[in-house]
């Protein structure tokens, strides 16, 4: 019989103990949300985790184990807001409840963005946690980069992400484009989820991350369309990359060629989904 955990058990028993407990509550990736929610509780990297699978996990780490564990499980609160951080291309992020959990998918809107020529103005557009901004400051330091968002608490957030990465990214409380200045690329996030499609998602979705950062209308564009009815009244923004979601392609792509954008095209994400709308201006 293993020993309580309490009095000391090996870190591998309290891991199969939370991995039973995560997949009974329908998670899609158990083992990973344990070893993460463990090694977070231990104060150690999940490397080391792995490699020494008979630490003890005894004391004030039992008690922070059993408690996102049980967030984990029968909150289905996502693992980044227990733990309070996140990965984002090569960075680590700070993240909570203020903003969305950074996306691997997202990630693509900084490759897109790479090539731009240097020394442009470049706006993330609905920053949240600053991801995008501060990734794109971090692998093109010669591009001047600012962040926008509609939510203040948000911006908090990025600037906290910014001081801690020591990254000089601007940080503007704005409605879309309503007077942020001259940009002359635009990459944004922003919320594409359509209404009609909230009771069909995860909770840790629905009950944990921002409402206003994912719903985007009846058909989830009435952002993008927002965004784009003023792009076509701002000559000067020559490159424009849009996250959207699966099927939406199309839509946004015809809304973005009304919008006077010339030249047109599509990344796809890990799933093969048309996740970024890329357009630009040549005349």
């Amino acid at each position: 019989m293993h020993a309580s955990l309490d009095t000391g058990t090996p870190a591998r028993d309290a891991l199969e103990g939370a991995i039973t407990a995560i997949t009974a509550a329908g998670c899609e990736t158990p083992r990973l949300d344990a070893e993460l929610l463990l090694a977070h509780a231990l104060g150690i990297t999940r490397e080391r985790l792995l490699t020494e699978p008979d630490l003890p996990v005894t004391g004030a780490a039992v008690r922070a184990f059993q408690d996102a564990v049980r967030r984990r499980a029968v909150e289905r609160e996502p693992v980044a807001y227990i733990i309070g951080r996140r990965g984002f291309r090569r960075l680590e992020l700070v993240c909570d409840r203020r903003a969305l959990v950074p996306r691997p998918e997202t990630e693509l809107l900084v490759d897109v963005a790479l090539g731009l020529p240097a020394g442009a103005r470049v706006l993330d557009l609905g920053t949240g946690s600053g991801a995008v901004a501060l990734a794109l400051k971090h692998e093109r330091a010669d591009l001047r980069v600012s962040g926008s968002d509609i939510s203040t608490a948000a911006l908090e957030l990025a600037a906290l992400n910014a001081e801690r990465l020591e990254l000089d990214v601007q940080w503007l409380h704005a409605d879309l484009l309503a007077e942020v200045g001259e940009f002359d690329a635009i990459l944004a996030n922003l919320p594409y989820i359509a209404e009609s499609e909230r009771e069909s998602l995860a909770p840790e979705i629905t009950r944990h991350e921002p409402a206003e950062a994912l719903f985007g209308g009846p058909d989830g564009l009435s952002h993008l369309s927002a965004l784009l009815t003023q792009l076509a009244e701002l000559p000067e923004v020559r490159f424009l990359a849009l996250e959207v979601g699966a099927g939406q392609a199309a839509s946004v792509a015809a809304l973005t060629h009304a919008a006077h954008f010339d030249t047109i095209r599509f990344e796809r994400d890990l799933a093969r989904i048309q996740r970024v709308v890329i357009a630009e201006r040549h005349g």
